[in-house]
């Protein structure tokens, strides 16, 4: 979990400081930040015991689906957001994205 947390933290420094450096030029940097969501590789990934309970620890109290993450990469492509640069959205089922 010390390398995933910090690879969060890596990536959203790197989403600010890169927006703050691009914008100038026209070119929006932002970034979403999945929590646990039910993919592919989850029965790759992870255990059996593990997979029971993955997204439990949420406020939500579930993990989400690859679907519920969608509207947040819409909304980063629409026109809705184009006057958005250096976002973080989390799209975490409550849980604190950093």
């Amino acid at each position: 979990m010390l390398i995933y947390s910090a690879t969060k933290g890596a990536i959203a420094s790197l989403t600010i400081s890169l927006s703050d450096r691009l914008a100038p030029k026209g070119i929006r940097v932002n970034c979403v930040a999945p929590g646990p969501n039910w993919t592919p590789i989850q029965p790759i990934a992870k255990s059996p015991d593990v997979l029971e309970t993955l997204g439990q620890n949420t406020p939500i109290g579930r993990a989400g689906q690859p679907a519920e993450l969608v509207g947040a990469y819409v909304l980063l492509a629409s026109r809705e957001g184009s006057y958005m640069s250096g976002a973080l959205i989390p799209v975490t089922g409550g849980m604190p994205m950093l």
